[in-house]
Formats: structure tokens, C-alpha cells, sequence
């Protein structure tokens, strides 16, 4: 178990350190911005839909190492999903970092994102690695408002 904690910290902070699909998308109708206040994460996720699925996300911002590898690895999972599957995906994940889905058993369908089974361990956490997921889905919904996680 300790080798694999270890995976899942290097995996946590490569994306952290080379955040994936770091950018602005041009002309998109699809953006939302997040903050978490407690650990002062901000985020902005770009989203372009096409024919009912996610063609292209990406964000830029700056947060702590949970919340940035959590963004950049919801980036990587979504391209060519569905509404519908990105959000069965996004409640998945948010079972697994709430610790309402064991991380031994119903993760496969998570792939990579079940490194994050370890935030359960620190509740404080959680609201790092949802905030990039929950301002997702209010730029899918073309919400106005920023997403706050208090």
C-alpha cells in the first residue's frame, strides 16, 4: 500500500508541477470562475462542446498542489465525453474524495483520478479538489456567477 501512496503523490505532483491543458480557450461560450477562499485556489475553466461532447477544456489560475493537479487531470479526462459522462464522471470522483466510494473497489472507471482516494484522508482537502470540477459544470451550465466553495 505505502509503494502506491507513493505513485499517487508523484502523480499529484507532476500535474501540479506540469499542469496539463494550462491555457486560455479563445471564443468559447462555455467559462466559469472558482474560488476557494479557505485556501485561496483560484480558477478559470474554458470548455468548447461540440455535437453534445466536451471537444476541448482547459484552465489557468493558481492553487495548491491538489487543486491544480485535480484541474489538470479533469482537463485530460473529459476531452470527448459527454455532458451526461462528465457528470457521472464528476460524481464518481466526488464519492471517491468524500469517502463515499472505497478506493479498493468501483474506481476503475475513474482511470488516473483515483489517485485522489487519499484527499478522503483530509476532509480540509476536499473542497481543493472539486473546486476546478464544480466551476466546470458552471461554465457547461453558462453560469454567471463565480463558483465558491463556501
Amino acid at each position: 500500500m505505502e509503494g502506491l501512496r507513493e505513485l499517487y503523490q508523484e502523480v499529484i505532483l507532476d500535474h501540479s508541477k506540469k499542469p496539463r491543458n494550462f491555457r486560455e480557450i479563445q471564443n468559447t461560450r462555455h467559462q466559469a470562475k472558482g474560488h476557494n477562499p479557505l485556501c485561496g485556489d483560484k480558477v478559470t475553466v474554458f470548455a468548447t462542446l461540440k455535437e453534445g461532447k466536451i471537444q476541448d477544456v482547459g484552465f489557468q489560475g493558481s492553487g495548491c498542489a491538489i487543486s491544480t493537479a485535480s484541474a489538470s487531470m479533469m482537463t485530460e479526462s473529459l476531452k470527448g465525453k459527454t455532458l451526461e459522462e462528465a457528470a457521472t464522471l464528476f460524481g464518481k470522483f466526488h464519492d471517491l474524495v468524500t469517502g463515499k466510494l472505497e478506493p479498493e473497489g468501483g474506481t476503475e472507471d475513474l482511470g488516473k483520478l483515483a489517485v485522489f482516494s487519499g484527499v478522503q484522508e483530509f476532509p480540509i482537502r476536499v473542497k481543493c479538489a472539486t473546486l476546478a470540477w464544480h466551476t466546470l459544470r458552471a461554465a457547461l451550465d453558462k453560469t454567471e456567477e463565480a463558483v465558491s466553495t463556501e
